[in-house]
């Protein structure tokens, strides 16, 4: 039986917010609470408030509290209260993949400044862990010096093709 449009675009919606559940949190080693959430807000035409949220994924509010502050932390969604509102509400940002690129480089940033520390308490150690926290600095650096360029590049040609363009 065929669907009516409506029906067969929630039933699209529905899917991709499994397969987000699945796939970004296996990927990224999220709770698939997280993957569906941020699918929820991307898909969301209009910002949410935390029971929207609730209600939309059939969760906790402690739950979807966790979750949205761990989507905010990885660069992919805001909160903010909007003017004239009593509450906050959560959206998708524009630069959500500008956002995610930050949170790697970051992180890898501060891998980077333990791997230079214990190289440079290294001195006293045997060569093989010599070694490997040499290579520990190499590859952070290396790591730091990509994620840089990735950054500068992807953050160009989204300002390039117009932020809000399709």
């Amino acid at each position: 039986m065929a669907r009516p449009a409506d029906e067969a675009g929630s039933a699209v919606e529905d899917s991709l917010i499994e397969d987000f559940g699945v796939h970004i949190g296996r990927a990224m080693g999220w709770p698939p609470m997280a993957g569906r959430a941020g699918a929820v807000l991307m898909l969301s035409e209009a910002p949410m408030t935390l029971a929207e949220l609730q209600e939309a994924l059939g969760a906790s509010k402690g739950s979807v509290s966790e979750t949205t502050r761990l989507l905010m932390v990885n660069g992919t969604v805001e909160r903010y209260k909007p003017a004239g509102s009593r509450q906050f509400v959560f959206r998708w940002r524009d630069d959500a993949w500008i956002g995610c690129l930050r949170h790697q480089l970051d992180a890898t940033t501060q891998l980077l400044t333990l791997a230079e520390n214990g190289y440079a308490r290294a001195d006293r150690l045997p060569g093989t862990q010599r070694k490997r926290l040499r290579q520990m600095r190499a590859y952070y650096r290396f790591m730091v010096r990509e994620l840089e360029g990735l950054l500068a590049e992807y953050t160009r040609q989204w300002e390039a093709d117009g932020p809000g363009r399709s």
